[in-house]
């Protein structure tokens, strides 16, 4: 059986999406590392696979997959959660109208998430050109992203103040997509402080089984 090929940055929130999705679930992957100092984004063996020279990708033999909610949608559907017998995982669904919630999110996650708290942390900590995060279609100033953030902040706590999880009652790709920059907002300079049901949100990820941490994100504290 082929193995599954993450190729990935330790760096990326993106990439850190699919490795955690992989932790809950069990999965073992192959971790391929893109070399970024040799510009192995733009290489022609990379850019077969993925013609807009972004990571993650995920391939598996034939399958190939290049946008994280992409791969997530596919590891949930595919894989069963560690000890189960039945396909998707739980943090998937077979059920159209909950699979539609969990992509409501996977959508805010690439839009005001992206735009917002993770803009700001591209801002402040990887501001070169052509580094992977680097979207021509995003924030071009700290401070419009950090508005943006502010605003996604205000909706999430909304949302979580009467809900534990984001879709469906119970912990989805939906909370993964949006939780990995959100956890890392610190590094944009935008504060959880004013947001508590966030953070008790984020504590409650943390402490799911399997949960690991990425630098920036700390491990549950017991």
């Amino acid at each position: 059986m082929a193995s599954l090929k993450l190729y990935m940055l330790d760096q990326s929130g993106n990439s850190y999406k699919v490795l955690l999705l992989a932790a809950f679930l069990g999965i073992t992957l192959e971790l391929i590392e893109v070399d970024m100092a040799n510009d192995e984004l733009h290489s022609p063996e990379f850019l077969a696979m993925n013609p807009r020279a972004q990571i993650p990708v995920l391939v598996d033999g034939d399958k190939t997959f290049t946008d994280s909610a992409a791969i997530l949608i596919y590891l949930a559907g595919s894989y069963p959660n560690v000890g189960s017998t039945t396909t998707p995982s739980s943090f998937w669904s077979n059920d159209i109208a909950e699979q539609a919630a969990i992509v409501d999110w996977l959508a805010f996650a690439t839009g005001w998430i992206h735009n917002g708290v993770a803009g700001a942390r591209k801002v402040l900590n990887f501001p070169a050109k052509g580094f992977s995060m680097n979207d021509p279609l995003g924030p071009s100033t700290l401070e419009t992203a950090t508005a943006i953030g502010h605003k996604s902040l205000a909706m999430l706590q909304t949302r979580l103040c009467t809900n534990e999880w984001l879709a469906l009652g119970r912990p989805t790709i939906a909370d993964v997509a949006v939780f990995v920059y959100v956890a890392l907002a610190h590094m944009g300079n935008i504060s959880l402080e004013p947001y508590p049901a966030v953070t008790s949100w984020i504590s409650r990820i943390k402490d799911l089984p399997g949960f690991i941490p990425m630098v920036g994100i700390d491990g549950p504290k017991h």
